[in-house]
């Protein structure tokens, strides 16, 4: 249970603070669907109108959205730092690539040092079941799936330094990594031995973190993020070299098609003669 009984003072206001410190703590996350006012009426220990007044007012503050017969949801609130015509700059822009990388290089060392500090034991419960869950992905080579724990993983990493600011400015950037803004993280998990580079990176980062080593998980994040940058530059690359070839290979095949018209336009004449011997 993640709401508590309202011993004193049972107000609906009561009730938005324990959910407003939910929200910014990361307990609720953007698209998670509260409880019915029954339960939450049960769990708060108060009346369902009080419940349902503070949940009007929430709302109202763009904190929870309300589905007509699909209930309550925490509003898209996490990590929006950034709003969308400045996402669609910066996802055009070749030095904010460059930039977005040397941030999230000294960002991600700073984070998990921290987080190697501060994990509580539940911290490292939630890390250990990622963990679990990234290499079963690595055993199935599904780099969806494999991309898609990658930025679980650095999440609850952030979620493990207990500072808020910090959490929310890198719920922010991996918004930006989860909408593949600046590279396509499949992509370099289909490059050549990058899973298996990828989820050592991921194991030293968790090994450092675990051990409560912060300058260990300082340095593991740190060459985790010079790994992504050079992979990026590969990937990027082979998508060059192969389109590059694709437009040889139309060329030639153009030029080919050229030659055999030609060849057939100036054999045709030469048949008609011997064709129809009632012309002579």
């Amino acid at each position: 249970m993640i709401y508590s009984k309202i011993e004193h003072d049972r107000t609906s206001r009561e009730i938005e603070r324990q959910i407003e410190l939910l929200i910014l703590e990361g307990v609720l996350k953007s698209g998670d669907k509260l409880p019915g006012e029954r339960e939450l009426a049960k769990s708060f220990n108060v009346s369902r109108p009080i419940v349902r007044e503070a949940l009007a007012e929430l709302e109202s503050k763009r904190l929870l959205i309300a589905k007509h017969g699909g209930g309550t949801y925490v509003a898209d609130v996490i990590g929006t730092i950034f709003a969308p015509p400045i996402v669609n700059l910066i996802g055009s822009n070749p030095k904010a690539k460059a930039d977005y990388l040397d941030y999230r290089r000294q960002v991600e060392g700073i984070t998990a040092a921290m987080a190697a500090s501060r994990a509580t034991k539940a911290d490292k419960a939630l890390l250990e079941r990622i963990m679990v869950d990234m290499h079963a992905a690595h055993l199935e080579a599904d780099p969806q799936r494999e991309s898609a724990i990658d930025v679980e993983f650095h999440s609850a990493i952030g979620e493990c330094t207990h500072n808020i600011i910090l959490l929310h400015t890198l719920r922010s950037c991996y918004r930006l990594l989860s909408d593949d803004v600046f590279y396509n993280r499949e992509k370099i998990y289909g490059g050549k031995g990058s899973r298996e580079k990828l989820l050592s990176q991921h194991q030293a980062i968790f090994d450092a973190v675990m051990q409560g080593d912060s300058a260990m998980a300082n340095t593991a994040a740190q060459n985790h993020i010079n790994f992504v940058e050079q992979a990026t530059r590969e990937v990027e690359q082979m998508v060059d070299w192969s389109t590059i070839s694709e437009l040889r290979l139309a060329q030639r095949e153009g030029k080919k098609k050229s030659r055999s018209s030609r060849a057939g336009s100036q054999i045709e004449p030469s048949k008609a003669p011997a064709d129809d011997p009632t012309k002579s």
